[in-house]
């Protein structure tokens, strides 16, 4: 047995609420998030890693959590609800102890009963709980699971399907909702949207859908180090970048996500604090692999790649990137020594689409999905629009279908055969890619073809489904890694994504703003934040 874990018309009603209704109290932090609506409250959120930052890992917590106390070292793993975890020697059945005296915030116990209430809420549709939008966010990040069980109050036991070493990091995902809210709220789901109850360090206090949200600590949250040190902490939907610099600049709000870089020497040089940070972050375009897609072609996929120029991207992002040499940033531990170097070569690139019949009387038309902002999405807009003039000067043609970043969600999820996609045969997205699972797995394993998962393109190959065998069947962390570096291998030598760039999650605040340490991470711990006016 192994032992783990162990010990502007938005802008415009904002600023009307914050200035004409709200009087600000030291110790209140204002943030504009990129996402046009505030994310889901009931418990799996949506609108990307940015729902999960903001309304996730604050009213909620999960079995097992990231360590976000660091600005120096990749995130781990830490015990959450459960304070250790255990495998059996089938590799099938994992048993989890449970935290003692954890209580949510209408009152009641968080127990092993509850815990197998929230996963029935997300994986079994006949159960009376189960919530269709909940679900949605949260089945595909548990594929492992086959059944759950209640031994006593503090013992959970957990099956899998077969044996899967990358269960943790699964349900990490996975968050805990009060039972006893949503029986108090006459079981409607959407009762419980405005009054929510987690077991995290903040209480939502008051929600208003597109405008607004406003969390105050939980007092009595069980660890003493994470209950918030601010008054309050305000979450207002600003999906334009330069409506949140203004917003910014002007004192309306103390925090943006995701700073338009042409504004970044302004700020600095009136005071503002940028923060950034290394972290588990990939921007791409997922290919379509249904038949007669011009991506089932690898030299179409080898010249796009070899198409871009990186280095010549960066003054678009304010030198905020870091280029895309792989599926996984060049510093990952499981990038290993792929053969095909992505880089920009555009001779190259030409000389592979001649060989497979294109040129300037024969050129390739494609159609990508895109959105004009987002959860980690960056500048989605130009950083398309200059991979498109790339992609030009090689005889490829993009048309884009632009929508809603949580449609977009959607239409991952729907996957290339989906008439929604309406025929696209590619899609930009950006995502977390901080572990096996959501880092590599789940974009092409054949059992998660959409809409059974996020392998959006349909992509299924032997070799591939061997080696995320073998990840899944190794739980040894160094025989573990060299498997990934394989994996991670194929990707590249496969040209399987056109591969751009990782981001480096800038964000600006005030110099008020004391106590921030930035994780290398897509969750962030605001627990430790102060203002100092």
């Amino acid at each position: 047995m192994k032992t783990f874990g162990k010990g502007v018309a938005a802008l415009a009603t904002a600023v009307t609420l914050l200035c004409g209704g709200m009087v600000q109290a030291q110790g209140t932090l204002r943030v504009g998030m990129t996402a046009a609506d505030i994310p889901l409250t009931t418990g799996q959120t949506d609108q990307g890693g940015e729902g999960m930052r903001f309304m996730g890992y604050t009213v909620y917590d999960s079995l097992i959590e990231w360590d976000l106390t660091s600005a120096d070292k990749p995130s781990v793993l830490i015990p959450g609800l459960a304070t250790e975890w255990s495998v059996g020697d089938d590799q099938l059945t994992w048993t989890f102890k449970l935290r003692e005296g954890v209580t949510f915030h209408d009152g009641s116990p968080f127990t092993a009963e509850v815990a197998v209430w929230n996963f029935e809420k997300l994986l079994n549709d006949q159960s009376e709980q189960y919530d269709p939008r909940q679900s949605a966010q949260g089945k595909s990040r548990i594929p492992a699971v086959a059944s759950y069980e209640a031994v006593d109050d503090l013992t959970l036991t957990i099956t899998t399907k077969e044996p899967d070493a990358t269960l943790p990091y699964q349900l990490a995902w996975i968050l805990m909702s009060s039972k006893a809210n949503w029986e108090a709220m006459d079981k409607d789901w959407e009762k419980v949207a405005m009054s929510p109850s987690g077991t995290g360090p903040w209480k939502l206090e008051t929600f208003v859908p597109r405008e607004r949200a406003e969390m105050v600590p939980n007092t009595e949250y069980w660890d003493e180090d994470r209950i918030p040190k601010l008054d309050k902490m305000v979450l207002l939907p600003l999906p334009e970048p330069n409506a949140r610099a203004a917003a910014l600049m002007s004192g309306q709000v103390d925090w943006i996500e995701a700073p338009a870089p042409d504004t970044i020497p302004a700020m600095e040089g009136n005071g503002f604090v940028i923060s950034s940070n290394a972290y588990p972050h990939n921007w791409t375009w997922h290919l379509s692999r249904l038949e007669g897609s011009p991506w089932n072609d690898i030299n179409v996929r080898k010249a796009a790649n070899l198409a871009i120029d990186r280095e010549g991207m960066m003054p678009l992002l304010g030198g905020l990137m870091v280029p895309a040499k792989g599926f996984l940033p060049p510093s990952s531990q499981w990038f290993g020594n792929p053969e095909f170097d992505v880089t920009y070569d555009l001779e190259a690139a030409k000389a592979l689409m001649q060989e497979s019949g294109y040129g300037p009387d024969n050129r390739l038309a494609v159609k990508a999905l895109i959105s004009p902002s987002g959860s980690g999405q960056m500048l989605p807009l130009p950083m398309n629009e200059y991979v498109q003039q790339s992609l030009a000067e090689i005889w490829i043609d993009v048309e884009f279908m632009v929508v809603e970043w949580n449609q977009m969600i959607n239409l991952w999820r729907a996957g290339a055969a989906d008439a929604s996609v309406d025929g696209s045969q590619s899609i930009n997205f950006t995502y977390f890619i901080q572990d096996p699972f959501t880092g590599l797995i789940r974009h092409l394993d054949c059992n998660l073809i959409a809409p059974n998962g996020t392998n959006w393109g349909h992509y299924c190959d032997d070799e591939m489904q061997a080696l995320f065998e073998g990840i899944k069947t190794t739980f040894d962390p160094e025989e573990q890694n060299a498997v990934l570096q394989k994996t991670h291998e194929k990707f590249v030598n496969d040209a399987l994504f056109l591969f751009v760039t990782h981001d480096v999650a800038p964000r600006a605040m005030k110099p008020s703003v004391k106590g921030f340490v930035q994780a290398q991470n897509w969750y962030q711990n605001f627990s430790s934040i102060t203002i100092e006016e």
